[in-house]
């Protein structure tokens, strides 16, 4: 049995791409995009049918130049999403906009918003993830979606202090970044790689899995962001791994034993204390972790910089 089937057998499998095909040729379960992600795909020709669809939907629906392209940015992340439950027997993740990363209301109204549009489009809410970087302001901003059953995927999540946020908001699933992790410390310590079971994106995960088990949390772990396919089989047993199509292709090919690395009732038996956070025991925890600190900030920067980038494609062809 190849590797991805094993996976499979073990792991809910997300495919992390916005692009139909990728995502028809791995059969994952869900599927997960980012302004990054709908950037890239924005640009092929085989897309251009979603961004007509937007502009001129919404032209319609308000009057002043910025607010027409937001309208149309909304669209057109929902339009890719509406595209992929087509394929997908599970979720898609659809992201609010980045620059509202500190701003809890305006989170909020975004992501009932594109509910909404999903809505509109007769979809119902429970296949429909909105991703939320995991700042304080975005964890609460969770919790109030939560409670209208609007479920929430934390994304930019890099330490336990934000995994354990999630869990006092009741987020339906989070995303820790593996990938991110890894690259800050191979600068950070001047290294070239890591054996794959210290790799510190796999170390951080399982320290979150074994949390939660322990603790008894129903919020999802889904390892995203991975470098490379050692990273993933590593996490065999998370809850779910979203992985890029190159690495879903490695893994389809790949022969040889999978074994479970994950095991919620091995994590059960661990001595793990219990953490709870306020806001000031929260920042100050994730302060206290430079690697966090500075991936949570550049992710944010980068998405808002993608979507900016979109914003612009889509003000050309207006």
């Amino acid at each position: 049995m190849k590797k991805l089937d094993q996976l499979k057998k073990m792991t809910t499998i997300v495919s992390d791409s916005g692009e139909f095909e990728e995502i028809k040729k791995y059969l994952p379960t869900d599927a997960t995009t980012n302004p990054s992600l709908i950037l890239a795909a924005a640009t092929k020709p085989e897309y251009q049918f979603l961004i007509e669809e937007a502009i001129q939907w919404g032209k319609g629906k308000a009057k002043n130049k910025s607010d027409v392209i937001e309208a149309i940015i909304d669209k057109l992340f929902v339009n890719f999403g509406l595209e992929i439950l087509k394929i997908i027997p599970g979720r898609v993740s659809t992201e609010v906009d980045a620059r509202l990363s500190f701003d809890v209301e305006a989170s909020v109204e975004k992501a009932r918003h594109l509910i909404g549009l999903y809505e509109a489009a007769g979809i119902d809410r429970k296949r429909i993830l909105i991703k939320l970087a995991t700042t304080w302001e975005g964890i609460q901003a969770a919790g109030i979606l939560e409670k209208e059953g609007i479920h929430c995927n934390m994304t930019l999540l890099f330490s336990l202090a934000q995994a354990i946020g999630c869990a006092q908001a009741g987020a339906t699933l989070i995303s820790p970044f593996v990938g991110r992790i890894l690259d800050w410390y191979k600068k950070s310590e001047g290294k070239d790689s890591y054996p794959a079971e210290q790799d510190p994106g796999v170390v951080s995960v399982t320290q979150i899995y074994n949390y939660y088990k322990k603790m008894g949390i129903k919020t999802q772990i889904m390892g995203a962001s991975f470098r490379n396919a050692e990273e993933i089989t590593e996490l065999a047993g998370c809850d779910l791994l979203t992985i890029a199509p190159k690495l879903l292709e490695e893994l389809r090919v790949a022969e040889g034993d999978v074994p479970k690395k994950l095991d919620a009732e091995a994590a059960k038996k661990m001595d793990i204390a219990k953490i709870s956070l306020d806001e000031k025991s929260f920042r100050w925890m994730l302060n206290e972790d430079a690697m966090a600190t500075d991936k949570l900030a550049e992710g944010i920067r980068n998405f808002a910089k993608d979507l900016i980038k979109l914003e612009k494609i889509i003000e050309q062809r207006m």
